[in-house]
C-alpha cells in the first residue's frame, strides 16, 4: 500500500515522502494515528504543494539571513571589561557578552550560542566574532575589548 507521510516516522521516512508499507501497518496504525494518508491523486497534489511552499519558505529564510549577514559585516562593537594586575581580565568576553552588546548598541537580538570568538579573548585588543545567522550563512564582526573606566 502506498501512503504519504504527514509526520516523520522512524525507519519509514520523513514528512511528505511517498512510501510503500504493508497493508495492515498502513490501515491499522499509520492512517488512524494521523501519521499518513492514502497516496491518491488529490493527496499527492496536496503533498507537492506543501513541499513547494516549504522550499519557498526555506529560500526566503536564506535570503533574509544573507541580508542580515551583510548588515552585520559593518558592525563594530566595543566591550568594556575590568582589567586586573598585569593586564588580566576579570571574567571573560564570550558569546553572551557580545550578544548583550549587540542588543544594547544595535537592537539586534542574536542567540549567544550562535556567536563564537576566535581566538579566545585573553586581554585588551581587537577580535573577530563569527555569528551563525542561518545554517548556511555566517557573518564576522569586529569586537574591540577595552578597559572599563
Amino acid at each position: 500500500m502506498k501512503v504519504i507521510l504527514k509526520k516523520d516516522v522512524k525507519k519509514i521516512g520523513n514528512a511528505g515522502d511517498e512510501v510503500e508499507v504493508a497493508e495492515g501497518y498502513g490501515r491499522n496504525y499509520l492512517i488512524p494515528h494521523g501519521l499518513a494518508v492514502v497516496a491518491n491523486k488529490a493527496n499527492k497534489t496536496m503533498a507537492d504543494q506543501k513541499r513547494g511552499a516549504k522550499a519557498h519558505h526555506k529560500a526566503q529564510e536564506a535570503d533574509e539571513a544573507k541580508l542580515l549577514a551583510k548588515q552585520l559585516e559593518t558592525v563594530e562593537l566595543t566591550i568594556p571589561v575590568r582589567i586586573g594586575e598585569g593586564g588580566k581580565l576579570f571574567g571573560s568576553v564570550n558569546g553572551k557578552s557580545v550578544s548583550e552588546a549587540l542588543k544594547k548598541a544595535h537592537d539586534l537580538d542574536i542567540d549567544k550560542r550562535k556567536i563564537t570568538i576566535e581566538p579566545e579573548v585573553t586581554g585588551i585588543g581587537d577580535y573577530d566574532a563569527t555569528i551563525k545567522v542561518h545554517p548556511e550563512v555566517t557573518s564576522k564582526i569586529k569586537v574591540h575589548v577595552v578597559a572599563a573606566e
